[in-house]
């Protein structure tokens, strides 16, 4: 790989990781918050109901709906990283109007450290947000985990444009001419730990699988 080429892709991987990391701590951040006023939700309902006010009771409860459609996207994976990551980016997407469907399980204690992990899942998550976004159509994206046996089994299918080429191993961009480089370091990573991983673009769909060993 030429120089310049390389230390654009740690630039790029840099800018992900820390990305990645905001995206989680604002998530974390607002469930925290909604924890500490909860007590003070409950008061103000027991209040509005103790007045027979039931009409504004309704409406706050309806406002409270609102702000907890933020938070549905929390996933229960039995990891916690991968459930931050997920969820983050699952939320990500939903704010792109991208119906986004997801069965995940993710053992604790994985081999595979929980910065890697959090860095291919939010490379790959990246790529199909981004995709998607800009896809005609559905906008969607497909998402499945699972253990099999000691290894674990990634599966995902979005949306996507017209079918992508790939330039010098990475595929070529519209955007900024590095759409690839979140792919390379996931496919860096996972075979770093002994895995393997593929892609393919076609018309209007784009899929990403990979199995690791993690147990």
């Amino acid at each position: 790989m030429r120089k310049k080429t390389y230390l654009r892709l740690v630039e790029v991987s840099t800018e992900q990781s820390q990305r990645h990391l905001q995206e989680v701590r604002s998530i974390h951040s607002e469930m925290r918050g909604f924890k500490h006023d909860f007590r003070h939700h409950l008061l103000t309902l027991k209040g509005q109901i103790e007045a027979g006010q039931y009409g504004r009771a309704i409406e706050y409860i309806d406002r409270l709906d609102g702000d907890l459609a933020s938070l549905d996207t929390l996933l229960k994976t039995g990891n916690v990283s991968a459930d931050a990551i997920l969820s983050a980016k699952i939320s990500q997407a939903k704010a792109e109007n991208i119906s986004v469907s997801v069965k995940a399980t993710v053992p604790d204690g994985l081999k595979i450290n929980d910065v890697d992990l959090s860095i291919v899942l939010g490379n790959l998550l990246d790529n199909a947000i981004e995709a998607a976004k800009n896809s005609h159509g559905d906008k969607f994206i497909r998402l499945y985990i699972a253990p099999k046996g000691s290894m674990l089994y990634f599966s995902m299918l979005n949306s996507s444009g017209k079918k992508l080429v790939k330039k010098d191993g990475l595929f070529a961009s519209s955007k900024d001419g590095f759409h690839g480089f979140g792919l390379k370091r996931a496919k860096a990573i996972i075979e770093d730990h002994g895995g393997w991983i593929k892609y393919n673009s076609e018309d209007e769909a784009f899929t990403t699988e990979f199995l690791v060993p993690v147990l």
